[in-house]
This record gives structure tokens, C-alpha cells and sequence, in this order.
């Protein structure tokens, strides 16, 4: 499946609620923000089903957002429904983490092959103050859960905020080399600011790159992170609207301003 301009689109990012248990200063929005009521997001079924489509057309790596996915319920059956499907050669999470002390063992047998583990400070302190008083503690349990479940590749994803935690990089660094984890730089940005170009973080990638789409818990592909371009899946017709979204996809992203990161998953 290939964009207007020849970019080869092979990864869907699913994000399965935009609830989340944390209130990370450059995620959660507006303070009033209202959740979507469970009843108006995609089934695990319907969710299997819009992958399963995706597949037939070239997408092979599956990547499940939220909000914080582990807070919807049985999350692993999920995993599972899309590990089945022989076509998705590779099944991500990202996580914060804070839920996967009890969930990592599940996830591993379900089928996941990786995870992404959101962490972007060690000091707790600067942690909570980050995360809206999120517990550390919580998150490096599950750290070490995903390890002794068989998450050997996992990547820790740290939002560089600047003047609060970049004095910390090094200190990553060292942690994520002890445990055999990735680290990966994530420059902080904001949906109502044009995307900028400059360079030295892992994320996100140039535009000139991207390969991605995203399917949103409410049944909207969104063909760009910055974009507010929004297509509804047709439950009849899959396909067609994968390919309207594809075909909609913008060469460089501008602005989004009909969703915060929190709904779309980043």
C-alpha cells in the first residue's frame, strides 16, 4: 500500500481508549477532558477484523496505543486476536507501564512481541511531578516484569522536556544499557505547533519517512499524527476506507487540532 507520495505504508498504530491513569504534562490535554464511554469504542472483534483487512493490503506491524491500553479490559485477548493473523509479523505496545506488573507474563503468552515502556525521569520526585503523581515504584516493577516475562527488546521511551529532565539523559542511559533495554529520545511537541524538522532525537521520524496510519478507539483512521484529516471505518468496507485515509495522507504534517495526544495514542 503506497501513499500518494510513494511512501510504502506497512504500520498501524491502534489505539484501544483514550482513558488513561496517569496525567503526563504533554499528553493529557485539557483538564476537563471526558473520556469516550466504552460503548462507542471498537470491539476486540471489530479491531481483529479492520487488521485483519489491513493485512490483505501490506500492513505487517501492529502497534497498540491508548490513553494506557492496559487499563481496557483483557487487553491480552486482544494481543492475541492480532498475533494470530499470519500476515502481522510483529505485534508492539506501549505502555506506561504502571499496570504491567500484572500483565506482562499474559501479554508475552498472548503474543506480543515487544514492548514500549514510557518512563522519562528516575528521579521520583520529577516523576510524579511529570506523570500528575504517578509512583515510580510502579513502573520500574513492571519494567522488571516484562523482563522475567521474555520482553528481552524492549525500548524505554523518554520525552525530553527541557529544562526538567535532560540533565538525566546520561543517567538513562546507564539504567536501560544495565537492563539490555533500548533507549529512545523523544523530543516533546505539541499538536498546535507546526511540526519542526530539527534533528538529534529518535522520535518522531521525519515526514519523508513515515510509513504509518492509525486507527483511533473510536473507529477513525487518522492518516497523520498532525493532521485533521479523520476518516470513519465503514465495518462494510474496510478496504476502501484504509485506502481513502492512505490516499489522504499528507505529505508533512501541519497541525491537529480536533484531538488531543491523549485520543490518538502519539
Amino acid at each position: 500500500m503506497f501513499d500518494r507520495f510513494d511512501r510504502k505504508i506497512t504500520y498501524l498504530r491502534i489505539s484501544v481508549t483514550d482513558r488513561c491513569n496517569l496525567r503526563c504534562t504533554y499528553c493529557a490535554g485539557v483538564k476537563d477532558f471526558i473520556p469516550k464511554k466504552h460503548s462507542n469504542l471498537l470491539t476486540y472483534e471489530q479491531i481483529r477484523d479492520i487488521v485483519k483487512e489491513a493485512s490483505d493490503m501490506g500492513i505487517t506491524k501492529i502497534r497498540l496505543t491508548g490513553g494506557e491500553p492496559l487499563i481496557r479490559k483483557n487487553i491480552e485477548t486482544l494481543v492475541r486476536y492480532i498475533s494470530e493473523i499470519e500476515a502481522i509479523k510483529e505485534v508492539t505496545m506501549t505502555t506506561n507501564g504502571a499496570l504491567l506488573a500484572d500483565k506482562a507474563f499474559l501479554l508475552k503468552q498472548s503474543g506480543l512481541d515487544r514492548l514500549n515502556i514510557s518512563l522519562d525521569s528516575l528521579d521520583p520526585e520529577r516523576y510524579a511531578r511529570i506523570t500528575g503523581g504517578g509512583d515510580i515504584s510502579s513502573v520500574l516493577k513492571g519494567i522488571e516484569a516484562a523482563f522475567n516475562a521474555g520482553f528481552k527488546n524492549s525500548k524505554i521511551n523518554m520525552v525530553v522536556i527541557p529544562d526538567l529532565n535532560t540533565n538525566e539523559i546520561d543517567r538513562m542511559r546507564i539504567f536501560c544499557r544495565s537492563r539490555g533495554l533500548d533507549l529512545q529520545l523523544i523530543r516533546q511537541f505539541s499538536l498546535s505547533e507546526n511540526k519542526s524538522s530539527i534533528q538529534g532525537y529518535d522520535r518522531p521520524p521525519q515526514c519523508a519517512e513515515c510509513n504509518k496510519i492509525r486507527l483511533l478507539a473510536d473507529g477513525v483512521i487518522k492518516p497523520c499524527l498532525l493532521t485533521d484529516i479523520e476518516i470513519y471505518v465503514d465495518m462494510d468496507d474496510i478496504k476502501g476506507s484504509l485506502r481513502q485515509a492512505v490516499m489522504l495522507k499528507p505529505e508533512r504534517g501541519g497541525v491537529c487540532e480536533n484531538r488531543t495526544m491523549q485520543q490518538i495514542g502519539g
